[in-house]
C-alpha cells in the first residue's frame, strides 16, 4: 500500500485525501488546526457552476483610475503595501489581455463544469444533504445599464458554455426574494449553483468522511517538510510522520514553503473578509451586490457579508474598509440586523498570476505533488481538482487536458 502525506485541511486538501483513501493509499491528513478553519472556512458557500471564467483583472483606463483612487468597493489597497504585490500584478494584467484570458478561461470551465458532479458524490456518502440548497446564486443590480451589460454577459456565457440562467425583472427579484426592500434594476438567477449553510462544517464533514474510510487526520507543522530517504517526513503531535510521497495543498501558504524545494511561485494573494448579522427575514439563495462588490449569503451563523480583494501580505493588520462599505450597501437592500461576532473574519485567497490553479507534480524533487492556487473557487474546485490530482499519482490518463495546470510553467 503506498503511503501519503497530505498537508493541508481546507476543502482542496480533504478532496484530495478522500481520492487518495479511495485508491487504496494509505493517507495522513496533516494541518495545524482542524479541518475547515482556514480559507476553507470563509467563503461565500458557493459552488458556482456559473464560474467558467475566472475573474480577469480590468483593464480598461476608467476601471485602472476607479481602483487605484479607491472608487471601488470590489479592491482595496495601501500604496505602502503596494511594491509587494506589483510583480504578480503586472503579470496579473498581462494574463488579463482578452485572447490570453479566452484560453485560460477554456481550461478553467473544464474544471469547473466538474464541480458539481464531484461535489454532489461527496455530499451523498458524507450525509450532508442537510447543509446544501440547489436554489442557485443571484445577482443584483442597481443600475439599469449595467442590468442590460450584465444580461448580455450572461448570454455570452450561456451560449458559450452552456450554463443556465433567468433573468428577472425588478418585480420578479422582489417576489423571489422577499427579504428584499429595495430589488434594485433587476438582476439575473444562476440556476445551476449550489449553495452551502456552513462551509466550514461541510470540510468537516469531508474530513470525517475521509475519517470514516480508514484515514488519518493529525495536527502538525508543514513547515517541518523535509526528505526522509528516498521519501518524505513532517513533524506531528504523534512525532514524526513519514511516507513515500506528499501533497502540498496548503493555498495561500503553498508558495512560500515550496521556495525551500527550489520553486519560485508568483501568487496574487487578495485577503477576504467576512462577519454575520442576525437578519429577522433571510434570503432564500445568495445575493451579489454588483455596485459595491459583495455577497450577501444566508448561513447557519445569520446573513454573511463577504467582501471582495484586499491586496495585503498574510501578517498586515485587518482593514475593515470594504466590509464597513458593504454593510452600509446593504442595509439599503435588508433588515441586516445586528452583527454576531466581535471581530470579523479574514483570510487570504491564492490566486496565481494566470488565474489557473497549480496541479500536479514537481519537476524538481521526486514524490512531491501540487495542488493549489484555485484563486477564489477553492471551495467550488476543491473535489474536482483532487480527482484530477490523484488519477495522475496513479499513473492514469485524466479526464481533462493537464498541461494548462501544470507546476513547470511556473
Amino acid at each position: 500500500m503506498r503511503s501519503v502525506i497530505v498537508l493541508g485541511a481546507g476543502m482542496v486538501g480533504v478532496s484530495t485525501a478522500i481520492a487518495l483513501r479511495d485508491r487504496g493509499w494509505n493517507v495522513a491528513l496533516v494541518d495545524r488546526k482542524a479541518p475547515g478553519q482556514e480559507t476553507s472556512f470563509g467563503n461565500a458557500g458557493i459552488i458556482q457552476a456559473e464560474a467558467v471564467e475566472p475573474y480577469a483583472m480590468p483593464r480598461d483606463l476608467r476601471s485602472l483610475f476607479d481602483i487605484a483612487l479607491g472608487r471601488t468597493n470590489d479592491v482595496h489597497y495601501t500604496f505602502r503595501e503596494l511594491p509587494f504585490h506589483l510583480a504578480a500584478l503586472a503579470r496579473y494584467w498581462w494574463y488579463s489581455e482578452t485572447m490570453r484570458h479566452r484560453a485560460i478561461s477554456v481550461a478553467w470551465a473544464g474544471l469547473i463544469a466538474r464541480a458539481t458532479d464531484t461535489h454532489g458524490a461527496l455530499i451523498e456518502r458524507a450525509g450532508a444533504g442537510n447543509l446544501f440548497r440547489k436554489a442557485g446564486f443571484r445577482v443584483l443590480y442597481r443600475d439599469k445599464v449595467d442590468f442590460d451589460e450584465g444580461i448580455k454577459d450572461a448570454e455570452r456565457i450561456r451560449s458559450t458554455y452552456d450554463v443556465p440562467f433567468a433573468v428577472l425583472s425588478s418585480d420578479q427579484m422582489a417576489a423571489a426574494e422577499p427579504a428584499l426592500k429595495d430589488p434594485g434594476a433587476g438582476g439575473i438567477h444562476w440556476l445551476k449553483s449550489w449553495t452551502a449553510s456552513n462551509p466550514g462544517s461541510l470540510v468537516a464533514s469531508y474530513a470525517d468522511l475521509f475519517a470514516r474510510s480508514g484515514g488519518r487526520f493529525v495536527l502538525g507543522n508543514a513547515e517541518s517538510l523535509a526528505r526522509k530517504g528516498a521519501g518524505w517526513a513532517v513533524q506531528t503531535d504523534d512525532g514524526l510522520m513519514e511516507a513515500e510521497d506528499v501533497v502540498l495543498a496548503l493555498g495561500p501558504w503553498s508558495a512560500d514553503l515550496l521556495t525551500r524545494f527550489g520553486h519560485r511561485f508568483t501568487m496574487v494573494r487578495k485577503r477576504g473578509y467576512h462577519a454575520h448579522y442576525s437578519s429577522p427575514h433571510a434570503l432564500q439563495a445568495p445575493l451579489m451586490d454588483t455596485e459595491y462588490g459583495y455577497v450577501l449569503a444566508p448561513m447557519t451563523l445569520g446573513t454573511r457579508i463577504t467582501t471582495g480583494a484586499h491586496l495585503a501580505r498574510r501578517k498586515v493588520p485587518a482593514a475593515h474598509n470594504q466590509l464597513e462599505r458593504a454593510e452600509i450597501a446593504a442595509r439599503q437592500l435588508i433588515d441586516l440586523g445586528d452583527r454576531v461576532e466581535k471581530e470579523p473574519w479574514h483570510g487570504t485567497r491564492p490566486c496565481m498570476p494566470d488565474m489557473l490553479p497549480v496541479i500536479g507534480p514537481s519537476q524538481r524533487e521526486k514524490g512531491l505533488w501540487l495542488n493549489f492556487g484555485h484563486g477564489h473557487q477553492g471551495f467550488t474546485l476543491g473535489p474536482a481538482s483532487a480527482d484530477l490530482l490523484v488519477s495522475m499519482m496513479a499513473g492514469e490518463t485524466p479526464a481533462v487536458d493537464m498541461t494548462p495546470f501544470r507546476p513547470e510553467r511556473y
